[in-house]
């Protein structure tokens, strides 16, 4: 995690020394060549306050998410920007361009919030219940209460973490869980 905080602030770095080069590579909806930048646009950020604002829950949110395998990490995160970006394509305001990790935080956000009930497993619902006592107020971040904040992106962001828990819950083994059957 420390690495991707890393990226990200070395992405602004290179935005802020080329005149803002990378915003291009924001999503701007409805646009059908926009799509490609549905992923790149959540590495990107607008200023060094916006990636500022991004670090540290992304570092807490992810380091928590990852504990259960980089691989279901990585799938974690693929299905948030996916979602979140698709959402954002479809429903921002015509002439926006949106970028940011807050799709992802709001996406891990919403992952722990529910991987330990889907997963039936009571430490990530303790996780669960720890990560929405410290960071639950980032729930205001999906009402359209500013203008210049992308609440779409927060919205799809968190839709994508939880379909993120539901597709990739733990599947109990053959067998597990079923009354035994006595015959005979």
């Amino acid at each position: 995690m420390v690495g991707w905080v890393a990226l990200l602030w070395l992405l602004e770095v290179i935005d802020a020394v080329t005149g803002h080069a990378l915003d291009t590579y924001g999503v701007s909806p409805r646009e059908v060549g926009e799509l490609r930048d549905v992923i790149p646009a959540a590495f990107l950020h607008f200023g060094f306050d916006h990636v500022a604002a991004n670090s540290l829950p992304l570092l807490v949110l992810g380091f928590l998410a990852a504990l259960r395998g980089t691989g279901r990490f990585l799938a974690v995160v693929g299905i948030i920007i996916v979602v979140g970006g698709l959402g954002v394509w479809l429903t921002a305001p015509a002439g926006s361009v949106t970028a940011g990790a807050s799709i992802v935080v709001f996406g891990l956000f919403g992952y722990l919030l529910v991987r330990g009930f889907v997963d039936r497993v009571i430490t990530d619902v303790i996780v669960g219940l720890v990560v929405a006592a410290l960071y639950g107020s980032i729930l205001w971040g999906v009402l359209p209460t500013e203008g210049s904040v992308s609440w779409q992106g927060h919205l799809f962001g968190l839709l994508g973490g939880v379909l993120a828990a539901v597709l990739l819950r733990r599947r109990p083994a053959p067998g597990a869980g079923r009354p035994a059957t006595i015959i005979g």
